[in-house]
């Protein structure tokens, strides 16, 4: 391993959290502001989450800490897979067995809200899936690698060859950011008719783990933006931002959806404009 991918490793490990926090302070402010509201000051989340780990642990399970701390653990071993150049899939791979720890972990609460949240979880990695199955894919077609190292070597930004995978994992980075209309499982919105879904029984350091998961998490998201733009850094960097911006003002424009409309759009959309695009590229190449 080179001493950048080592580099990048650490510093993902260390400012992830706090970039994640940040990430998540600004998108209340605004959220606020679009709701004539004044709204937390930016550290906010921080203050939270320290005051989580200063509470009680109480659990209903004594396996949900086990399985929360996989949660956390697999997140921050798929970032570090990300930011080091490994392989794309398995990236893919292990974030996908990190939310299965969290859905694990809604299961063994025993209560009906957590329940019924862990479904929903369930029925949205159903939804989205299929369209990031298909990023490593595209990249690999035009790429004809599964590094990410050598990825981030490509001359051309990858947008160029690959507008409608690009467009389909915006649609479902929705229901990954758990924003409206796609928040179905969990929401940081106080609406939720479910409480807070899936994280219902969750309390103290055990629900602050799962915050700090979820900035880990938003993080490695926004760097899967970046790497479509890869070749121009700054762009690639304000582009992340800047959707993310814009999954803001569509949280705070739309009502939640039911799981119905949720799997046939994303489901549309990864055919459409995922596996329309590959489809025409292969036709390209050949």
């Amino acid at each position: 391993m080179s001493t950048t991918a080592i580099t990048s490793g650490l510093l993902y490990l260390v400012l992830a959290p706090l970039i994640g926090g940040l990430i998540a302070g600004m998108d209340r402010i605004l959220s606020a502001r679009m709701q004539m509201r004044v709204g937390p000051p930016i550290w906010q989340p921080f203050y939270d989450v320290g005051k989580l780990f200063s509470k009680e642990q109480l659990v209903v399970n004594h396996m949900q800490t086990t399985l929360i701390s996989g949660l956390l653990f697999f997140m921050v071993i798929t970032g570090l897979l990300f930011f080091t150049g490994y392989d794309l899939l398995l990236v893919i791979f292990t974030f996908t067995l990190a939310s299965i720890f969290l859905i694990l972990a809604a299961y063994r609460a025993g209560s009906p809200y957590s329940f019924i949240g862990a479904e929903r979880e369930l029925l949205q990695i159903m939804a989205y899936e299929p369209m990031v199955l298909l990023v490593p894919i595209g990249i690999y077609l035009v790429t004809k690698t599964f590094s990410i190292s050598e990825i981030l070597k490509f001359e051309t930004p990858l947008i160029f060859y690959l507008p409608g995978v690009f467009i389909g994992f915006l649609h479902v980075l929705t229901i990954k950011f758990r924003k409206s209309p796609f928040d179905l499982s969990s929401t940081h919105h106080a609406h939720q008719e479910l409480v807070k879904g899936l994280t219902t029984e969750f309390s103290g350091p055990s629900l602050a783990l799962i915050e700090i998961a979820h900035w880990y998490e938003n993080v490695l998201l926004l760097g899967m933006i970046y790497l479509f733009f890869a070749p121009i850094p700054w762009v690639g960097v304000l582009l992340a931002l800047g959707l993310y911006f814009l999954e803001i003002v569509i949280d705070n424009s739309f009502a939640r959806m039911k799981w119905e409309f949720l799997l046939k759009s994303s489901w549309w959309v990864a055919l459409i404009f995922g596996g329309g695009n590959i489809i025409l590229l292969m036709l390209f190449k050949h």
